[in-house]
């Protein structure tokens, strides 16, 4: 029984099919017609007949062999199984025309002539399309298919164009996956009718911008593993119109709103708390080497610093404004930064927007002139910005995070302020942080831009409720992503959230599956939780990527091995057996009683050096791509609340001893801390720890001097894990696209 069609009516030219449907005032071609298009852009499809009537279908019916399947045919026919239009198991012509009257009843005026199928066997359905997302453009969608669709949602989406790598990460990323390979009898799929469907479905978005939506469910497998469209729908619309974007920012005009000369405080105050005084004490606490110029009409003096009625009166050249004034007061600025010839606003007030079709319209009107007269604007609504490097903390809150080379942006300014308060007590060094606000001007994808070609960035931690470009942002993404990391979480993912965003940056989110395809093709790391931000971002600017996903396990005690085990399954990652020849090494060094596998319990040896010497050996294996070792780090706090009760509770120890035990645990963990950051660079294997036990003062990531890589810690087994999950995704990501590793950018800590 033949499953695809090769018959010469088949053989018409996708664009004559469009001209007869809108020719006819179509909004839809025929399942027929459908299916014609679709084989023309080696979509599998099954083979079938067109009859204008019952006799004509039993003659065709012959001709394919019964069982067949008989379909009412016509373009306004989108339902035809609730209708009962669809007849199944035909068996003999007398059948096939009993059906064919039937179907003609029930479709009325709206038949436009009758399908003949034959009757495919096949577990197997998968649902297959394309559609037009008003954000990122044609999408290719593909999941299971059936009567679970819907029920299941198991679906993936990539955006057009897709090659037939993207296109086989697809099937790969589905949850029924199972069902491509060998299933009850029935063979595997044949994946690469699979992946050219797909393909085929992306050059169809690419090049019938007027295809609005083409849906195939189901896209059986048969038996014998070959694939075919059954049942196929496209529905035409009007290429919509080209969006008139914000224009792009330039990475030199980005760069100049963090590295001012002179600052003018255009709202500055004295009165404790407003945004004029707090932004003016975090300028001068923070060292800022500038100078900085305060203006408000009403005040003479504020902090024994001269004020000026205007930036107009300012006696000498301004490179940046930062304004605190209320909204309605913003659009007269404007011809006094003429005048001045400032060129870069930081507008932290609020009242656009965010607040309803009032604020948007009043922003409208402020971008307009400011764009008239090359002013760029970076706001309304935003925390403010900094930039360690030139020590420019141009911010309400008080963090001042020392320098290193993540970059952050987000679209909430509270977020952004936060994450920045533990990077600073964790010791994770910013290269720049943002608050973009309402992003009138300066938008996310100009901040992937600016740091994608700043030599001081190594990683970038985005946070984003919404995207005004979702094309530009993708493309400009996957660029950035060639050369360093760009990690990515995303505010409304849920319908709370979605709501919540709109409200907060006055932005439409789109929809959110697409987004995170579009940030999984673009090589982004997603993240669910705002400290996986911080926790991904002290492993990637600090150690090597791990060049595949074996895990070495080295552990103070087995139960917190056994639990980092089980992580590391949920999260992907391989916990391989110990060769025999590793096993032996180690049988020298510990005791006869230690684990002999993977996880290596080290079974609470107190000798120090006993620690290193294991993980050396994990990591001359050829088994294993990274190390996490738990337990080593942060004994020492256990061993000082030791020292401290033992004091207390015996006058008549040694005070001088004690202090020696003190000295000599310290001692201890500064240099296994050393040694694990010798060990990443010899050996160019990711090494994660995990402490024992914290307290308040305790560094994510700990410096070491003349060391390309740094030593990581976290508090719990599930940072590091998650942490390295994701760091090996992004080093397959790099390995599909074929990045050369001399294109990879640095992606450690401060430059040289």
């Amino acid at each position: 029984m033949k499953e695809e069609s090769a018959d010469q009516e088949w053989k018409v030219k996708p664009t004559d099919l469009i001209k007869k449907a809108k020719a006819e005032n179509r909004s839809a071609l025929n399942e027929a017609e459908a299916k014609q298009f679709l084989a023309a852009y080696d979509v599998p499809v099954i083979h079938e007949a067109v009859a204008p009537g019952p006799e004509e279908a039993a003659a065709k019916a012959q001709d394919i062999g019964f069982p067949v399947v008989l379909k009412g045919l016509g373009s306004k026919l989108t339902h035809k199984t609730e209708r009962g239009l669809v007849r199944l198991g035909l068996n003999s012509p007398d059948e096939v025309r009993k059906a064919a009257r039937k179907i003609a009843a029930a479709a009325g005026t709206d038949l436009e002539g009758l399908l003949v199928q034959p009757q495919l066997s096949g577990r197997r359905e998968f649902v297959a399309g394309l559609f037009h997302d008003d954000q990122f453009g044609p999408v290719v969608m593909f999941g299971l298919g059936g009567v679970f669709t819907e029920a299941l949602g198991d679906v993936v989406f990539r955006l057009a164009p897709l090659d037939e790598a993207q296109a086989d990460q697809m099937l790969d990323e589905l949850a029924a996956k199972t069902l491509l390979g060998p299933f009850r009898g029935e063979k595997a799929a044949d994946r690469g009718q699979l992946v050219q469907a797909l393909v085929g479905l992306a050059r169809i978005g690419v090049e019938h911008p007027e295809v609005a939506e083409i849906d195939i469910n189901p896209l059986l497998v048969t038996p014998e593993g070959r694939a075919a469209a059954v049942d196929a729908l496209i529905v035409l619309g009007q290429a919509k119109p080209e969006v008139r974007y914000r224009q792009p920012v330039e990475p030199s005009a980005a760069r100049e709103l963090f590295y001012p000369k002179s600052v003018a405080m255009v709202g500055a105050s004295a009165q404790f708390r407003k945004w004029g005084q707090q932004i003016f004490a975090n300028l001068v606490v923070g060292g800022f080497e500038g100078r900085i110029h305060l203006v408000n009409p009403k005040a003479k003096t504020i902090a024994g610093r001269p004020v000026y009625p205007s930036v107009n009166d300012i006696p000498e050249p301004v490179d940046l404004a930062v304004v605190t004034i209320p909204a309605t007061q913003v659009m007269d600025l404007i011809p006094q930064f003429r005048a001045k010839g400032i060129k870069r606003v930081i507008l932290v007030t609020s009242g656009f927007a965010e607040t309803g079709p009032e604020g948007r319209k009043l922003e409208e009107t402020l971008v307009a002139e400011a764009r008239r007269n090359d002013i760029l604007i970076l706001g309304p609504n935003t925390m403010g910005v900094c930039n360690p490097y030139h020590k420019f903390y141009c911010m309400g809150s008080h963090v001042r995070p020392k320098p290193g080379p993540t970059a952050f942006i987000a679209q909430s300014g509270n977020m952004g302020v936060q994450l920045l308060s533990f990077a600073d007590r964790q010791g994770i060094g910013i290269r720049a942080f943002g608050g973009s606000g309402n992003e009138a001007m300066f938008t996310i994808e100009d901040a992937l831009d600016a740091f994608a070609v700043d030599d001081l960035t190594a990683t970038v931690l985005l946070y984003i409720e919404s995207v005004k470009n979702g094309r530009r942002f993708y493309e400009s993404a996957r660029q950035v992503s060639r050369r360093k990391p760009v990690v990515v979480l995303k505010g409304g993912r849920t319908a709370a959230g979605h709501k919540a965003a709109a409200t907060h940056t006055g932005a439409l989110a789109s929809n959110v599956r697409v987004f995170e395809a579009a940030c999984r093709q673009a090589g982004i790391i997603l993240v669910d939780r705002p400290m996986d931000l911080l926790d991904l971002s002290a492993a990637l600017s600090s150690l090597p990527l791990p060049k595949g996903p074996r895990v070495a396990i080295m552990t103070l005690g087995g139960g917190w091995g056994v639990v980092t085990a089980d992580l590391c399954n949920d999260y992907g990652l391989e916990v391989p057996e110990l060769s025999p020849e590793l096993i032996g090494c180690i049988d020298r060094i510990l005791p006869p009683f230690w684990s002999r596998t993977n996880p290596v319990d080290i079974v609470g040896v107190t000798d120090p050096g006993l620690p290193v010497s294991i993980m050396e050996e994990l990591l001359r294996w050829d088994g294993c791509d990274a190390v996490i070792n738990l337990g080593i780090l942060g004994r020492k706090h256990l061993a000082k609340r030791l020292i401290e009760s033992t004091a207390k509770a015996d006058p008549d120890m040694d005070p001088d001893f004690l202090k020696t035990v003190t000295a000599t645990v310290d001692k201890i963990e500064t240099d296994y801390v050393e040694q694990m950051a010798r060990l990443t660079e010899e050996h160019q294997k990711p090494i994660l720890g995990v402490r024992m036990a914290t307290s308040d003062d305790d560094l994510t990531v700990l410096d070491v001097e003349g060391r390309e890589y740094k030593a990581v810690f976290f508090q719990t087994p599930e940072q590091a894990v998650k942490a390295l999950a994701k760091m090996y995704q992004y080093e397959r990501w790099l390995n599909r696209e074929g990045v050369p590793a001399e294109l990879r950018g640095v992606r450690r800590g401060l430059a040289d």
